[in-house]
């Protein structure tokens, strides 16, 4: 039943969705007069109720990205395990860089059993996956409990808004039992269902130096008035080994827990070549480490410095002889997923403002921080769940992957419902090409991946009635 609901129900829908350049507010600051994320809302919401096995509803809070919830009742024979919360997002990146001959970032183009198009896999399968997940579990005669379907547009973004529509719908939610995240996923093969171990926060933030008020001739200036660029470099050195990228600030730093150092060796065992594939290295170029378990640790537990954006620097090609006023880069620490975020910024701005080298003026700006998540240990009902998609569903059994990214939601519920059990995975694949030219989405695995939700949504009910 799944594959043909794919084939005739999902992917001309999932088509629709991909021609709507929906992105996400922080790439659309006019996102409320283009309207984009609305008619991305009331397509899927529109395909839903046509579905009818709830109630789509679009819900606006004043000046926020909208959000779609779909209200799905329990099936009759379940009993009231709490609320399952059925997690994706239909906010867009932008398309970013030159798509292949035959492929666009707005045009769906189904070749080989991949769905290409931005937004196809990330991630937005993901309502369409739990619609059919719920529906294949009571043509087959299976239960299941209350069921929410919260439909973001605004993950991209850092989801800035969600908090306030959590906390609008506390009521309505309920006691949450369960909460399957559906953006995730990017294990490297499609042998098995891929379960999020953990996800690392963010401390993002702008820096500038300045050293004059306007520019200057380099020859009449140049040892005279130190470089914006050199004082950077300094202040950068407080923050960051040069040498290792270890990041300094102890706020940023925690313990590694065995069980996840146990996750990244069973990982690099079982695929050796995983760390840093499909990433394009120049010539000659070599990863910080050649253990891959240590790749795997540092992408997942440990913090990163990546510099992102710089600002008062000219093209070379137009660079005339001046010592430039000020300079500026963009800053984005990569956390691990116990790290504070609140007190992390805290250390970063200090670091950066204090004793700074012959009194510059320096302005940090437009933090953005987020703190990352760990998985609990799963129940022993949800655990022989998983064990038991080997065979009917998958041919391998399923792995943990720690994502060197974020998703903002899965810490907030974490935080508001600590005692729900949680499955956060997904269709991704590590060549998905999420974010970057040539996005796709792999069908088959998409149609695995509802059989395992569906599957998963039976034992919970069923658990709840022993």
């Amino acid at each position: 039943m799944i594959a043909r609901t794919w084939a005739d129900d999902v992917i001309p829908s999932l088509s629709g969705l991909i021609a709507i350049p929906a992105l996400s507010p922080s790439f659309d600051a006019g996102w409320a007069a283009t309207g984009q994320l609305r008619a991305a809302v009331s397509h899927v919401a529109n395909w839903a109720g046509s579905r009818g096995l709830g109630r789509p509803e679009v819900v606006e809070l004043d000046g926020r990205a909208p959000l779609l919830m779909i209200d799905i009742p329990a099936t009759a024979g379940a009993a009231a395990p709490g609320t399952v919360i059925l997690y994706g997002h239909l906010d867009k990146q932008p398309p970013l860089g030159d798509w292949s001959e035959g492929l666009a970032p707005w045009q769906p183009v189904l070749r080989d059993g991949r769905l290409y198009g931005r937004g196809s896999a990330d991630d937005g399968y993901s309502g369409y996956a739990a619609v059919s997940a719920l529906e294949a579990v009571r043509a087959a005669g299976g239960e299941h409990g209350r069921a929410v379907i919260l439909l973001e547009t605004g993950e991209e973004s850092g989801s800035a808004d969600l908090p306030a529509y959590l906390e609008h719908l506390a009521d309505r939610l309920g006691d949450v039992g369960l909460v399957i995240c559906l953006d995730a996923g990017g294990g490297p093969d499609y042998r098995r269902l891929w379960l999020t171990a953990s996800l690392r926060g963010l401390v993002a933030a702008t820096v500038t130096v300045r050293v004059l008020e306007s520019g200057v001739h380099s020859g009449m200036a140049s040892g005279i008035v130190p470089s914006s660029f050199r004082i950077l470099r300094q202040l950068l050195d407080r923050l960051e080994d040069p040498a290792t990228g270890e990041v300094l600030l102890r706020e940023m730093n925690v313990p590694i827990p065995d069980e996840r150092r146990a996750d990244a060796m069973a990982f690099a065992a079982l695929q050796p070549d995983s760390a840093g594939r499909g990433i394009p290295f120049v010539a000659g170029m070599s990863a910080v480490a050649a253990d891959p378990a240590e790749l795997i640790l540092n992408n997942t537990w440990r913090p990163t410095l990546s510099v992102i954006g710089a600002a008062g620097l000219p093209e070379p090609a137009l660079a005339g002889a001046v010592l430039r006023p000020a300079t500026s880069l963009r800053l984005s620490f990569r956390t691990p997923p116990t790290a504070d975020a609140a007190s992390a910024r805290i250390a970063l701005e200090k670091a950066l403002t204090t004793d700074v080298p012959y009194g510059a003026q320096v302005e940090v700006r437009d933090f953005v921080t987020l703190n990352g998540w760990s998985a609990p240990p799963l129940p022993g009902w949800l655990a022989a769940a998983l064990d038991e998609l080997t065979g009917p569903v998958f041919s391998e059994p399923y792995r943990w992957l720690g994502i060197g990214g974020g998703i903002p939601f899965m810490e907030m519920l974490g935080r508001r419902y600590p005692d729900a059990d949680f499955v956060v995975t997904g269709a991704l694949g590590a060549d998905s090409n999420m974010h970057v030219p040539d996005e796709w989405l792999n069908i088959g695995y998409a149609e695995q991946v509802t059989a395992a939700i569906a599957r998963i949504l039976d034992a919970h009910a069923r658990e709840s009635r022993s």
